[in-house]
């Protein structure tokens, strides 16, 4: 049975692999609003396009959703709106983190007037998802020093659109569908916003020690409003390299590690017998997907993808086996009851960003 059911499994990652540029062009975006269209009841809605917003929100909420959807160059697949009452606050038991632990997103931006509590409280509910429940959640908070690859720190003021000045909590939501809607071989480094006018403008030198700090900056450059470049809140990298601040970087390893999960989760495990071909088929299947990813230029051709045998030989030694006289093919084959132990090494390619160019005369 086992041998009709692989190829199927294959296909599985074919088809999540063919498929990964399209998702990421059209990510999704979980909004929460305050407005006393909800005073009555918390409202959730999912919409694909601006035609779906609706009409009973007040004025300013309607605008916030549709520069959500401005995505760059591609918009958001869909927004999760949800809709608290005007008085409606964020906190640790709010229907609206329960209701959000239930839904597929990838950023998540709040109201307008986001409270630095209520972006503590969003942080932390984050974080723990991510490590807790194995979610790919991320958010753009406003000035939020997290330290943390899942949160953009977004810090930007005086933003002026159609005559209208916002803070940094009056348009993470922009930023959210900006994210959402940039190609993951892009990063969203240099991304223009053409609806903003002008911003309270920093010098070159503040730009960059801000960046530096793990904020995601708005800089004008003499002819438009740009992004800085596209990193994450994540400024404490013990124990892992500079990668995972970028924002581009931590999207693909974010994308590959649910791609395989839910694979794994939706047709080997229960579905295949733990035997040393299963687990040679599965990584078979595991580096026919990332083939795909290295073909669309996500990650570095050279990727390794087989079975751990040092994690392998100390679980054989837990149960009371001696290893000692084992090879490391006696080892990779023997029976492990349950438990796969698989190791991936994968380079994901990031965008071009650094450009030194020399004009001899």
């Amino acid at each position: 049975m086992s041998n009709l059911t692989m190829p199927t499994l294959t296909v599985a990652f074919k088809q999540r692999a063919s498929t990964t540029v399209a998702r990421s062009q059209k990510g999704v975006v979980a909004f929460l609003i305050r407005d006393a269209a909800a005073d009555a009841a918390d409202l959730k809605y999912t919409l694909t396009s601006t035609a779906q917003i609706p009409q009973t929100l007040g004025t300013a909420n309607q605008a916030a959703l549709r520069r959500v959807f401005l995505g760059n160059g591609n918009t958001p697949k869909k927004v999760l709106l949800y809709v608290m009452g005007a008085e409606g606050t964020i906190t640790a038991e709010a229907a609206v983190l329960a209701w959000l632990a239930t839904q597929k997103f990838d950023y998540l931006a709040g109201p307008d007037d986001l409270s630095a509590e209520e972006a503590g409280v969003i942080k932390t509910w984050l974080v723990n998802q991510r490590s807790d429940n194995y979610a790919i959640y991320k958010a753009v908070l406003p000035e939020l020093a997290a330290d943390s690859e899942a949160i953009v720190n977004f810090s930007a003021s005086g933003i002026l659109v159609d005559g209208e000045t916002f803070t940094a909590a009056g348009y993470c939501g922009r930023i959210a569908g900006l994210i959402a809607g940039t190609p993951m071989t892009q990063s969203i480094s240099y991304a223009a916003l053409p609806e903003v006018e002008d911003i309270d403008r920093k010098t070159q030198v503040e730009l960059d020690a801000e960046v530096g700090e793990g904020k995601l900056v708005l800089f004008h450059d003499g002819e438009k409003v740009k992004c800085g470049r596209g990193v994450n809140s994540l400024t404490t990298v013990t124990g892992r390299s500079d990668v995972w601040k970028k924002i581009k970087i931590v999207e693909i390893l974010d994308m590959i590690q649910q791609d395989i999960r839910l694979t794994i989760q939706d047709n080997y495990i229960g579905k295949v017998s733990n035997s040393y071909d299963n687990k040679l088929q599965l990584v078979t299947a595991i580096s026919v997907y990332l083939q795909t990813l290295a073909k669309d230029g996500l990650i570095e051709d050279g990727f390794t993808v087989g079975i751990d045998v040092d994690a392998q030989d100390a679980w054989l030694q837990e149960q009371g086996v001696s290893t000692v006289d084992m090879s490391e093919q006696e080892i990779k084959e023997a029976n492990t009851g349950t438990h796969v132990f698989l190791q991936l090494f994968v380079t994901p390619i990031d965008a071009m960003e650094d450009v030194a160019v020399d004009i001899y005369l």
